[in-house]
């Protein structure tokens, strides 16, 4: 009985310990209502020991260089995180690993040059991602494909020359892009985003601020100001319809070329052969008979 007592005893105290234990702040952040407070404290690493029952993380103003693996995996309540302003250069694949909730990610004002799909893979209920004023030169189409619930996305301030065709087709719920501040460069690369533009105008807000870079000729004139005539040279075939014709007949006359080639040159080998075979061989000598010389 007293061995049950005591048992009885350790859970109420776990128990009653157990908001305690969850709602614990790392010394160097203050907490409050859920939100944890981490911010311009001249961090290099995200805290140990974040509350798992956080809403709310603000970690701006760092000088944080790296995610490293399963830096959430103990915050899987958390709705918002925040790493604005910090000198991010990588994010490893597993680093956000454990954010279910998480719905709004700010990274923007970092170092950050690349972004892969496995960086978001476990954030399925993500509906705000901020990337604007890093040093991203590229997007890979399979990014926004592992971001199914995505409403909002800031690119601006980037080094994006185009966004590759199937980009968009991924971005189904989107409702806010901004893309202005990058150096696009307005040639046929850039026509999936002028088809975009031109039928989603009432996603982006700063219309006029997404303009081209390149080539000199169209420096700073903004995208959704071309037209298609722009870009008919974009949708032309290489070929034209009598190079289609001469590579039909090509084709079959180039194939009854080579079966006509190997009879003749097999008829060639057969008379050869006949013609070096002598219809009369000739009879061997008989060899003389030796006689031995008389006495």
């Amino acid at each position: 009985m007293a061995s049950l007592s005591c048992r009885g005893a350790l859970l109420t105290s776990l128990l009653l310990l157990y908001p305690l234990l969850c709602a614990a702040c790392p010394a160097v952040c203050s907490c409050s209502s859920g939100e944890v407070d981490c911010r311009d404290r001249a961090l290099h690493f995200v805290p140990s020991g974040l509350p798992t029952n956080a809403s709310a993380v603000l970690l701006g103003y760092n000088r944080i260089a790296r995610l490293k693996a399963h830096t959430f995996l103990q915050q899987g309540s958390l709705l918002y995180l925040s790493l604005h302003g910090n000198v991010l250069v990588s994010i490893h694949s597993q680093a956000l690993a454990g954010l279910w909730a998480l719905q709004e990610l700010d990274l923007s004002n970092n170092f950050l040059v690349v972004l892969t799909a496995e960086t978001f893979l476990p954030l399925p209920s993500l509906t705000t991602l901020n990337v604007g004023s890093n040093q991203l030169a590229q997007l890979a189409p399979d990014v926004p494909r592992t971001l199914p619930q995505l409403q909002a996305l800031f690119l601006h301030n980037n080094a994006l020359r185009s966004l590759d065709t199937g980009f968009f087709e991924n971005l189904p719920a989107v409702r806010l892009l901004t893309l202005g501040g990058n150096p696009w460069a307005c040639s046929c690369s850039i026509w999936p985003l002028f088809l975009w533009l031109t039928h989603n105008r009432d996603k982006i807000q700063e219309e006029n601020l997404t303009v081209c870079r390149f080539p000199e000729l169209l420096n700073q004139f903004p995208i959704a100001a071309l037209d298609n005539a722009s870009f008919s040279h974009c949708q032309e075939s290489p070929l034209h319809p009598h190079d289609y014709a001469f590579f039909l007949l090509i084709g079959p006359a180039s194939f009854l070329g080579s079966i006509i080639i190997c009879i003749l040159t097999g008829c060639l080998v057969v008379a050869c052969n006949k013609l070096s075979k002598d219809p009369y061989p000739r009879q061997r000598a008989p060899r003389p008979r030796m006689t031995l010389p008389q006495q």
